[in-house]
This record gives structure tokens, sequence and C-alpha cells, in this order.
């Protein structure tokens, strides 16, 4: 009875949690097999360890995920761009239809284009300083990977775990079996 040497990742609750296969302490991260067939109780920091188990990485999901990562920023920047292209072609217009109402109100000016300009330049720089902030929240951390492979002799000692069990398991079946044993005899000595 062989098991493929592929290991799945999974999280169980915390009251759930078990001793560590490896330095038993409590975890509730458990590798279990495609079948589930096998499994143990595994700290995450020895899942960053080389020597213990190395992680099966889908190189056409991982290509996929970046492009779409790269295509999500192309239309955030586009985004930006056209926001800041319609508010500039909007305080044209304004400084357009102000200086109209300039030449019909030259006494009038003084007052409501000081105080119309700095409500301008603060709304512009808020806009901005919102734009700049939202960059670095966009930035995805890498996921943690969810299958692996066991190195040779780690993989090696679950087999033999899994075969000695089942050996134990056929040894119980005999001994319970009425025909396991020798009959008594019948002849008189």
């Amino acid at each position: 009875m062989s098991i493929p040497n592929k290991w799945y990742l999974r999280q169980v609750a915390d009251s759930s949690s078990r001793a560590c296969f490896i330095c038993y302490k409590p975890t509730a991260s458990v590798l279990t097999t495609p079948e589930n067939k096998d499994f143990f109780y595994i700290c995450k920091g020895h899942l960053t360890d080389r020597a213990f188990c190395s992680p099966l990485v889908d190189e056409e999901a991982e290509k996929k995920a970046a492009q779409a990562a790269k295509e999500k920023e192309i239309e955030k920047v586009k985004k930006e761009y056209e926001e800041k292209q319609r508010k500039k072609e909007e305080r044209k217009k304004q400084k357009k239809k102000k200086s109209d109402a300039d030449v019909d109100d030259k006494g009038k000016k003084d007052k409501s284009s000081k105080d119309s300009s700095s409500e301008d330049d603060e709304k512009s720089t808020t806009t901005m300083k919102g734009g700049h902030q939202d960059k670095p929240t966009g930035i995805e951390e890498k996921a943690q990977p969810r299958i692996f492979t066991l190195q040779k002799s780690f993989y090696q000692m679950r087999l033999d775990r899994i075969r000695n069990a089942e050996i134990t398991r056929r040894n119980r079946e005999r001994l319970k079996s009425p025909t396991a044993f020798p009959s008594v005899p019948r002849d008189a000595l």
C-alpha cells in the first residue's frame, strides 16, 4: 500500500489542536494525503524548513495570478490618470468662467477669487493625498503554499508507519481466528 508524496495543508479549530509531529508543540495545521489515508499535525515553522518539506508550486496558476495583478494595476493607473485629466479640464473651465466674470465685475473679483482658489487648492491636495495612500494597500501579499512534498526520509517514515499499522492489524485478525492455532491432540499417548 503506497501513498503519493503529495500533502495538502489544512487548518483545524484551535480547540482541536494536537502535538506537532516534529517538536510536540500544539498546532492547528495538518498535512493530509489527497485520499485522507494519512495525516499528521505540523507547525507552520516546519513547513518553511527545506529539510522537512518543499512546496509544490503550480506555475500556470502563478503566472495567471501575476498577469491579473498587472492588469489590475494598469487599470488603476489609467483611472487615476483619467481622473486627474478630468479635474485639470474642470479647473481650466472654472478659470475661463472666472476670467469672463472678472472682466464684468472687477470689484467683486478680489474677494471671491482668493476664497475659491484656496478652496480648490485644498480639495486638490486632499484628493492627491488619498490617491497616493491607496497604492501601498493595493499590493497583495504572497499566499502561503497549500500543497507540499515531504523529503525522502520523512516520507519513508510515514510509509513505514502505515506498513507497520497494516501488519499489526493483520496479526490481530490472525490471533482472533480459531484456525490460527493448532488443534489439541485427540490420540492417547
